[in-house]
């Protein structure tokens, strides 16, 4: 199956999980500005990675705006996060971000990413401190939030290629 990979990374776990993806599949690999400039009438299946940010996807306007002309095609989406892949946040916050008639046309997946604050954009950095200071400033926290001031407090990297599994097994059934 022509399968085309396409992803939009800002601190380099998407890139890295869509280079896994797109070698395990045999695939294409193209970042999103390059996708862009291109025919995808050729691919079976449109792969497209984004990250994940304050419940979103980035970037994932760009896929949803074509899905129409995608009918027939194998759709995957995978979203990479800083959270662990068992965040309870993590499949509410994935299907929020298509309706429930675009779902039933796509695959959603999840790749648990890292924080890399050396990478981030000046702003990004500065959102990230705020909110970290934020949870800081809290009175009652709660074991989660203890927890997520830990994991977020300093860069991190939890990106793992077993998790491209499920997305390539996906891929194989049609």
């Amino acid at each position: 199956m022509k399968t085309v990979v396409i992803y939009n990374s800002q601190t380099g776990f998407t890139k890295r999980y869509a280079r896994w993806i797109a070698q395990e599949a045999g695939a294409d690999c193209l970042a999103l500005s390059d996708a862009k400039k291109k025919n995808l009438a050729a691919y079976e299946a449109i792969i497209f990675g984004g990250w994940a940010c304050a419940g979103g996807i980035s970037k994932i306007r760009w896929f949803k705006s074509r899905m129409d002309q995608w009918t027939g095609k194998k759709l995957i989406v995978f979203c990479v996060g800083a959270s662990p892949i068992d965040s309870p946040e993590v499949e509410p916050a994935l299907k929020q971000n298509f309706t429930g008639a675009e779902r039933k046309k796509v695959n959603l997946f999840y790749c648990p990413g890292g924080l890399r604050y050396e990478k981030m954009p000046a702003a990004s950095r500065l959102m990230m401190k705020m909110f970290v200071k934020t949870l800081k400033a809290k009175k009652e926290k709660t074991k989660e939030e203890r927890q997520m001031i830990k994991m977020i407090s300093s860069s991190y990297d939890i990106s793992d290629k077993k998790y491209i599994d499920p997305i390539l097994q996906c891929l194989k059934n049609r």
